[in-house]
């Protein structure tokens, strides 16, 4: 978790200047859905989650009547 936040001061609000708590409120939201979906790490080996996702992914739907929707 420190990493994450180490990483949203340095890339989101050092040395940003907001005019108004919800400007910056919204702007840390939009980085955290950045952050979340598209931002390479390192961890995964450099790629994004939402690659990882789609790695993660099976390849071919479920059976019909396996429960799985």
């Amino acid at each position: 978790m420190e990493s994450v936040n180490g990483t949203l001061k340095v890339e989101c609000v050092h040395d940003m200047h907001f005019l108004t708590r919800e400007q910056a409120c919204r702007e840390i939201i939009e980085y955290i859905g950045y952050y979340n979906t598209e931002r390479r790490h390192s961890a995964v080996g450099y790629i994004s989650p939402a690659q990882l996702s789609r790695r993660a992914a099976p390849r071919y739907p479920p059976p019909a009547g396996s429960g799985s929707s």
